[in-house]
């Protein structure tokens, strides 16, 4: 995502021919876009995107048994 931003912005001052990014080459400024799909392919082709998903649901999944039990009085006993 933050690929993604920065070549947006790159773009953005490139187009409005801004500072230094004005006179580069538009290869260096669309790198960033490159640079995104090199990321978004190596993290889906080494199972990285789908281990954070479920590693999410994982901790969904706690926090509900561990909000129901605390509702049915089951939760960790408090000191006296």
């Amino acid at each position: 995502m933050w690929f993604v931003v920065l070549g947006l912005f790159l773009i953005l001052m490139k187009w409005a021919e801004f500072g230094p990014v004005g006179a580069w080459s538009w290869w260096i400024v669309l790198a960033p876009f490159v640079c995104a799909i090199a990321w978004w392919l190596w993290a889906d082709l080494t199972g990285y995107t789908k281990r954070r998903e479920v590693d999410k649901m994982e901790a969904r999944k706690q926090e509900r048994r561990r909000k129901n039990l605390e509702a049915l009085g089951m939760g960790p006993r408090k000191r006296r």
